[in-house]
């Protein structure tokens, strides 16, 4: 193997065994406080219910185990065992060439690398998750979702990769900055055009009925100056029984949505008290910075796929002894998580950061004591560990583990 092959294996590796590792951590972290509810939670959550959180918190890391170690055999097996080369192979066998052949390369490579990660997604769904409860889903429903995907990825993304490659073919050495142009247009486009038509063909949105409940969230956006398209209900129950709320769009496409589970879960004030944590984000222009972030960073991306797309070694020490753009974009794609993924401990603390800020605007604006009472409810439901292990989670959560949250907000109660 050449250089930059020992230096992709050397990575995975790393990424692999970091993984395994954080993920074994945490098994044993929270199998080590299973037999006793944090003092500060003991009078809202049962020890039954925190050792079920712990159950479900370590079947799922289990899985993500055997996930981790397939996947890296995956991507072996798409590079260096030249699974990317085959289908290049097999699509110009075809008889299919150009630039619709380009986007078949890429079409047929994510449709098999999907294809290969559904029975992680079923264990998941049909497993795990019924096993403790949560799954509401049917397999025709499952089956449904996969193939209403499917279609998605077809009509919007065949285009927009044929207008990609078209770009690489014909607009000189600065085809990324035009790409990187036409990719952020289009993912502008589709933030705000989600609420309204791609959201509800998965599920169903419904006004919010509930006259005291809907008083207190108009009241709460006036206080905060937030203008939306409406307050709805989706109907999340239909899959599973966690509950959240979030709000989605841009511009004066900008909608709030509330689970139905989370509806039937809390009280008006807490409803009133989680909706102002997401109003914090609004607020704190925290979605307008992760907004910049994602433009920048895929800029960066481009700009560097660009030359790494003119380098001969960047195929052939990679399995790929034919350069092509869509072996170029391939590539890319799927090896940038591994040499990112150590990166992922700044974007956790940055997260937990403005989650920290959402709280603080919250308990300005709403019952700090109230978003307590909310999230204890929440970490019951959902079945959300107390006692994540501390390397864990710096490395993972973009959410403060519990207990430093609940801290948080009981001092802000406290002073407010």
């Amino acid at each position: 193997m050449s250089v930059f092959s020992w230096i992709f294996m050397t990575f995975l590796l790393a990424c692999t065994g970091c993984r395994l590792w954080l993920s074994n951590r945490q098994t044993q972290y929270i199998h080590a406080h299973r037999t006793q509810v944090p003092a500060p939670f003991a009078q809202q959550i049962s020890l039954e219910d925190h050792q079920k959180a712990a159950d479900y918190t370590n079947a799922k890391a289990q899985l993500g185990r055997m996930e981790t170690l397939y996947d890296a055999v995956l991507l072996l097996g798409w590079t260096l065992g030249g699974g990317i080369a085959l289908v290049q192979s097999l699509v110009q066998s075809s008889g299919l060439g150009g630039l619709w052949g380009a986007v078949a390369s890429i079409l047929v490579a994510l449709l098999v690398s999907g294809a290969l990660s559904l029975p992680f997604g079923i264990a998941l769904t049909f497993g795990i998750e019924a096993r403790f409860g949560f799954n509401r889903s049917t397999p025709g429903l499952f089956v449904a979702d996969m193939f209403k995907g499917l279609v998605l990825t077809l009509a919007l993304g065949a285009p927009l990769l044929a207008a990609v490659f078209w770009i690489m073919a014909h607009a000189g050495e600065l085809w990324w900055f035009y790409a990187w142009a036409l990719w952020s247009g289009f993912g502008l486009l589709m933030f705000w055009a989600y609420p309204t038509l791609i959201a509800p063909i998965f599920n169903k949105f419904e006004p919010l009925q509930d006259a005291n409940l809907k008083q207190r969230v108009e009241a709460l956006l006036d206080r905060c100056g937030f203008h939306s398209k409406g307050i709805f209900v989706m109907d999340g129950s239909r899959r599973s029984a966690h509950g959240n709320a979030y709000f989605t769009g841009l511009g004066n496409n900008k909608r709030i949505v509330f689970f139905d589970t989370l509806i039937k879960t809390l009280q008006p004030l807490e409803v009133e008290a989680v909706l102002a944590h997401e109003l914090g984000h609004f607020r704190k222009r925290h979605i307008r910075k992760r907004l910049i972030w994602s433009l920048i960073s895929s800029l960066i991306g481009l700009a560097m796929l660009g030359w790494l797309k003119t380098q001969v070694w960047f195929y052939t020490d990679l399995g790929v002894p034919d350069a092509s753009d869509q072996a170029a974009l391939l590539l890319f794609i799927m090896i940038v998580p591994v040499f990112t993924y150590f990166f992922s401990p700044f974007s956790a603390w940055f997260s937990r950061k403005q989650e920290f800020e959402a709280d603080a605007y919250a308990a300005s604006q709403s019952d700090a004591g109230a978003l307590v009472e909310a999230l204890v409810k929440l970490y019951r439901e959902n079945a959300s560990t107390l006692t994540p292990d501390p390397v864990h989670s710096a490395f993972y959560d973009s959410h403060p583990p519990a207990l430093i949250r609940i801290q948080h907000l009981n001092g802000l109660a406290n002073r407010a």
